[in-house]
């Protein structure tokens, strides 16, 4: 399982990676579009919606991502009304994603499920195509650097449970890794990447190093509110769409989390 699921993640990753570089924004906008179907679709299903009415759910999703997109075009992170739908996005997984977390999702109207849905995947999708190339990949690679030390100092080290009635397998020990881990990838990227290092110096490693640590922990409650979202529907996995992940939303539910707050952090700091 461990060898599928590390081939499924190297070829998303390459094919990405490939997209971002070599298509020009509209397409790449284009692509994102259907991601954000994909995932809504997913979404739909785990708040219980029939398929039809997950089918108009998706639409719908996509049909908000891509108003927003033409009417905001050429996306900036620092331009209106992207800022605004960002600084939600915050608030979202600042505050109402915690409060979902510890209370859990039975007592929620499905109206509002579907609304998460909204907030979870069209910030995000707008985020990949306002961000400049090299700050979307930093911020990418933040998010695997942390789920993969997560993942590997969970299963060496892992002793007492972050969630156990959210995620089971998740331990304090793997946040705590991936805390560590995310910062040394920070120091990396400051000492190596000129358009970040000329921001981070003197008394500003502090917001820098404190942006890390919240672009860490946004990783992980978006992966704890998709399991949320799983448990919620009884199911394992949100779709089978990849070989060894599941779902799109098993792929994409920590970068979900990050993405629009980092890029809002981008626009702050002048670098977006």
């Amino acid at each position: 399982m461990l060898a599928v699921r590390t081939l499924t993640a190297a070829t998303l990753l390459a094919a990405f990676i490939a997209a971002v570089l070599l298509l020009e924004r509209g397409y790449l906008a284009l692509l994102v579009g259907a991601v954000v179907a994909l995932g809504a679709y997913e979404w739909a299903l785990l708040v219980r919606l029939k398929a039809g009415a997950a089918i108009s759910y998706a639409f719908a999703c996509a049909l908000l991502y891509g108003a927003v997109t033409v009417l905001a075009w050429p996306i900036a992170a620092s331009g209106m009304p992207i800022m605004a739908i960002l600084a939600a996005a915050f608030v979202f997984w600042g505050l109402a994603v915690p409060a979902w977390l510890a209370y859990g999702m039975q007592s929620s109207p499905r109206w509002l499920l579907c609304a998460a849905g909204l907030a979870v995947l069209v910030p995000a999708g707008l985020a990949v195509v306002a961000l400049p190339t090299w700050l979307l990949l930093a911020i990418l690679g933040l998010v695997w650097i942390s789920d993969t030390a997560a993942y590997f100092v969970g299963r060496a080290f892992g002793r007492h449970k972050l969630a156990p009635t959210v995620s089971p397998g998740k331990t304090i020990e793997g946040a705590a890794g991936a805390l560590v881990a995310s910062l040394v990838y920070a120091v990396i990227l400051a000492a190596s990447m000129p358009a970040i290092g000329a921001h981070v110096t003197g008394v500003a490693w502090a917001p820098y190093a404190g942006a890390t640590v919240v672009l860490c922990i946004c990783g992980i409650l978006g992966d704890l509110f998709e399991s949320l979202a799983k448990r919620h529907a009884g199911v394992k996995d949100s779709g089978k769409l990849l070989p060894g992940h599941g779902g799109v939303l098993d792929r994409i539910d920590s970068v979900c989390a990050a993405l629009p707050v980092g890029a809002l952090f981008g626009s702050w700091a002048g670098t977006s």
